[in-house]
Order: structure tokens, then C-alpha cells, then sequence
């Protein structure tokens, strides 16, 4: 894998109290970039971290822990590719006094998300509005994790932040990296860290290997966690937000029945503004074959973060039904691109 344009402001060891030091807004936001040199800063990807946390969970198993209500639809099953993580199997029904959401321990209603943003710039504000529900699973994530961390000792007093990022903590810790992964990372990526000797930049690449294997492991807890939950939310609201969040171009793309390539990108970022020239081309030669598409996450914070994206630039492959089948970060030479396309079926 080539580096995405992360890799480049090394090092990248951010620690987990970090998360700690962003405004809500921020955390929401946290994958958003800012750019110097067309490279993500470290307090943003922090927060791209967590957002990747939240997110991570694919594939989860409902279970009504004893309720004796019948088995109702999930989101999941209801809206495909609405929730990205924990709210996939909770359960859609009728909750009443603006509450949108309940599980054990937790309980969020709708006047809550309207304070986090109600001084939000407008820009943002009105991409904010479209995707409430994509806010609810991000807020429904982080208190599971605090009634979590609070059943496991950790004191109420403490700020939540914190809380719950020393919980988090525990979970990614125990991991290593050695030389030999470094070099072998360094090898596949010399030219995109300025073909700097690997001496110079050995511990700020282990410090970035280092950061993906904690959260592959908190990843994994995540999925545990999330196995047999009870969580509900209101039909009526989950209904008309889903209208709202599917109204962006790539979620019409993937409901176009063609197989689409969506760049998630920026200008100002190297590999970014090496790949457009690809694009182009490609937009040419599978005209009408398929979707190409090309996101900039700087002006479509939510959309970007809504996908996972935590460095730039991102190539996901979407099958015709819509489903994502591939991802790569970084640099992708046309003829790499033309082979995915081919074993997608796209001649």
C-alpha cells in the first residue's frame, strides 16, 4: 500500500488524552483536515481516530436480552448504509417525548443534538442538519463507552473525555511494532516520506504503525461490546433522517445500479492532486460503465467522516448494489485502479 498523505507529517504519536483537549464540534468533525503542506495535523487526526473507532464495527449481532417484546427491524436491515457502526442492529420502534434513542445506561433525546451545533458556523450547521443521525450514532458510541468505563471503576468526577480515553487506553495498549515492520513500511512507502533515509524517520513510522495496531485492537473490543445489545431507536426519526443523509452525491451514485470509484480527497495534497489526472481519465474511458466520483473533505466534513475517511486520498469501490467491496489509501496508478474495475466485472 502506498502512503496516503498522513504518512508524510511524521511523527504521528498522538496520545489518547489528546482526544481529551477537542471541543465536541471537533470530535464530531475530527476527521476534517487542516492543511499544511496538504497534510493532516495531529490534534484532527486524533480526533480521526476515535471517529474510526466509532465507526469500525461493520457487522453486529442483535439480541433483546430477555425483552419480551417481538423481534423488530434493525437500521440496518430497514436503511442499508445509513449507521456505520453500533446503531447497524438497534432496533427501529416508537419511543415518545423526543427521545430518540435508549440502551442500558443510555439515553439521548433530540433536543440534546441540537445544543451540541447551535453555535456552529452555518456552513457547517447546514451539513450538521443532514446528518443528525450520523451525530446520534457518533453520541450514542461515546456513552455507551462512558456507562462502560463507569461500570469498570473509573470515577464520575472525572472529566468524560478523559474517562473515557483512559478506559480506551487499556483496550489498545500492549501492542508493539518492530524494526523489521518499520523497514518493511518504509520500503513500500520511501518515495511518499521525501526519500528521507529510514535512520531518520524509523521511530515517527513505528509511531504510525504503532497508532493503526491500537486501533485494530480497540477495534476488536469494539465488536465484542456492541455483540447483544439492546439498543432502540424512533422509527419516525431514523425515516426522515435517513432521506436527508442519502441526499448527497455518493450514496445517489451507489444507488444508481452501476459499480462507482469514489476519491475522497483535497487539493493542496500531493497524492491527491497526482490522482486527478487519473480521474479524468477514468471518467472518460468507463463512461457510462460505472460512477467516478471525487469528494472534497474539506468543504464535505460530515460526508467524509461519515465514510471513515482518516487520511487523504482514499479510493473506495462500491459494487452495483451499492456495497463497498475495496479501499485503498494513498497514490493508486491507473493500472491498479483497471484491475480492481476488472475483477469487479467492468470491462
Amino acid at each position: 500500500m502506498r502512503a496516503a498523505a498522513v504518512v508524510k507529517d511524521l511523527p504521528i504519536q498522538a496520545s489518547f488524552n489528546d482526544y481529551g483537549k477537542l471541543t465536541k464540534q471537533e470530535r464530531i468533525l475530527g476527521y476534517c483536515m487542516t492543511y499544511s503542506r496538504g497534510i493532516t495535523t495531529t490534534k484532527y487526526r486524533v480526533a480521526a481516530w476515535f471517529i474510526l473507532l466509532m465507526a469500525v464495527v461493520l457487522f453486529q449481532m442483535p439480541s433483546a436480552r430477555g425483552s419480551d417484546q417481538p423481534a423488530k427491524r434493525t437500521v440496518e436491515q430497514t436503511y442499508p448504509g445509513l449507521a456505520t457502526g453500533v446503531l447497524k442492529s438497534a432496533k427501529l420502534t416508537l419511543l415518545k417525548n423526543g427521545v430518540l434513542l435508549t440502551a442500558e445506561g443510555v439515553q439521548i433525546d433530540e433536543s440534546m443534538l441540537k445544543e451540541m451545533f447551535k453555535d456552529s458556523k452555518p456552513e457547517i450547521q447546514k451539513q450538521l442538519n443532514k446528518n443528525l443521525f450520523f451525530v446520534l450514532e457518533q453520541q450514542t458510541t461515546e456513552r455507551i463507552l462512558l456507562h462502560e468505563a463507569y461500570k469498570a471503576g473509573h470515577k464520575k468526577d472525572d472529566p468524560e473525555d478523559q474517562v473515557i480515553m483512559m478506559y480506551l487506553s487499556d483496550k489498545g495498549s500492549g501492542v508493539t511494532v518492530s524494526d523489521e515492520e518499520a523497514e518493511a513500511f518504509y520500503g513500500q512507502n520511501k518515495a511518499m516520506v521525501g526519500g528521507m533515509p529510514f535512520d531518520e524517520v524509523k521511530d515517527a513510522v513505528k509511531g504510525f504503525l504503532l497508532q493503526k495496531k491500537k486501533e485494530e485492537a480497540v477495534g476488536k473490543y469494539l465488536q465484542t461490546l456492541w455483540q447483544g445489545m439492546d439498543i432502540r431507536v424512533d422509527r419516525e426519526w431514523v425515516r426522515k433522517q435517513n432521506a436527508l443523509a442519502m441526499d448527497n452525491p455518493v450514496d445517489i451514485a451507489r444507488r444508481s445500479g452501476k459499480p462507482t470509484l469514489v476519491e475522497f480527497g483535497a487539493t493542496g495534497c500531493r497524492p491527491c492532486d497526482m490522482m486527478q489526472p487519473i480521474l479524468d481519465k477514468l471518467k472518460k474511458k468507463y463512461k457510462d460503465r460505472i460512477n467516478v466520483l471525487f469528494v472534497h473533505v474539506g468543504e464535505q466534513q460530515i460526508l467524509g467522516a461519515r465514510f471513515g475517511i482518516r487520511a487523504i486520498p482514499v479510493q473506495a469501490f462500491f459494487d452495483s448494489n451499492g456495497k463497498e467491496v475495496f479501499r485503498h489509501e494513498g497514490f493508486y496508478p491507473q493500472a491498479e485502479i483497471e484491475k480492481k474495475l476488472a475483477a469487479m466485472g467492468v470491462s
